[in-house]
């Protein structure tokens, strides 16, 4: 089967990485998928990525797009000034959104909590969340059709961690039924929210160890070939950093991207051993797209849920996906069993 082209005839599978307001990129390049009339037999998602998949698999295909607009719409922080031309100016303008949505939190995801922040005080009682995203929970109610969701029609993968153990744990939505609470425990990122119970386990976001979860599509030789298109929040590679902010902003980067790169490395090895073995089997082709950071961006990049930010993200992952699907149309036969295409390395 290694002759096969990349989509034709392919499962498609989409997996979706955290970064929570960088998540715009993800509605972007769905716009491109959706606009090429592909349509996801899976889709794995992990924390914002979650929310992501969780929209498309609850939604009929020709709501999918006027559902994730939605979402970002009411996500979206309002201000009446549009940022100025010279990259100071949006620097500034990025950074004082960020601190405004930390400030007051967004209405459809995240509010304050009691104590919160103040439970750091010695005679203040304990908490474990600076935020509640009882908010989120509510929205997604409103934006998925959870009974649609656990129809079987598209298949969702939602990942978290358990905060005892360590380990990664799945909801698929093939084997238990998936509600917003699964939702929310992969949108927990620690400290900001606080974990969710779920059948005795208390559950957390994935980000810090498993940002970009490829395993479930990956990691079991496919039946049929498979085509993955992965979107990730967080570069491995950036310019040097040149400021205090920039530090701080690499730092945060490599710290999401770390898991990604070193799971993506290990599939390889383990498809060219399959590819020794058994070189007719089902083919895997990974488009890996990565979200390039402009150099307005600052370091609590990840709360900037300004206009020109959701914007300039939405139209990055639009850009990029269109891009990605020529290559993958072009991609030659008889590349093996796992093709691997790093949308950056492509002019």
């Amino acid at each position: 089967m290694t002759g096969a082209t990349a989509l034709p005839g392919s499962d498609l599978a989409l997996v979706f990485g955290g970064g929570n307001a960088l998540g715009a990129y993800h509605a972007g390049a769905f716009e491109s998928l959706d606009a090429a009339g592909l349509r996801p037999d899976w889709v794995v998602g992990a924390s914002v990525g979650a929310v992501t998949a969780a929209l498309i698999a609850g939604n009929p295909p020709e709501r999918r797009l006027e559902r994730l607009r939605q979402f970002w719409a009411e996500a979206r922080q309002e201000t009446p000034r549009a940022p100025a031309a010279d990259l100071r100016s949006r620097q500034v303008y990025n950074g004082l959104h960020v601190a405004l949505a930390l400030a007051a939190g967004r209405p459809s995801i995240y509010r304050h909590r009691l104590p919160g922040l103040w439970s750091a005080l010695p005679w203040v009682p304990n908490d474990v969340a600076l935020y509640d995203h009882a908010p989120l929970g509510r929205t997604l109610e409103r934006l998925v059709d959870f009974d649609r969701l656990n129809g079987g029609e598209t298949r969702l993968t939602v990942a978290c961690v358990d905060v005892e153990t360590g380990s990664d744990v799945y909801f698929d939505s093939g084997r238990t039924r998936i509600g917003p609470e699964h939702v929310l425990a992969s949108a927990a990122i620690l400290p900001a929210f606080p974990p969710v119970e779920i059948e005795g386990r208390l559950l957390c976001d994935a980000g810090y160890t498993n940002n970009l979860p490829l395993d479930p599509v990956l990691a079991d030789e496919p039946e049929r070939d498979r085509v993955c298109i992965a979107l990730d929040l967080f570069a491995s590679a950036a310019p040097r950093p040149a400021s205090l902010d920039a530090v701080l902003e690499r730092a945060n980067d490599l710290i999401f991207a770390g898991a990604p790169r070193r799971t993506i490395a290990a599939l390889e090895r383990e498809y060219a051993l399959r590819q020794r073995f058994q070189p007719d089997g089902p083919t895997a082709t990974l488009l890996h797209a990565v979200y390039r950071a402009g150099p307005d961006e600052v370091a609590g990049k990840s709360f900037d849920y300004s206009p020109a930010s959701l914007r300039d993200r939405w139209s990055a992952g639009r850009a990029d996906m269109a891009r990605g699907l020529d290559i993958l149309r072009d991609l030659p036969p008889d590349g093996g069993r796992f093709r691997r295409i790093a949308l950056s390395e492509y002019g």
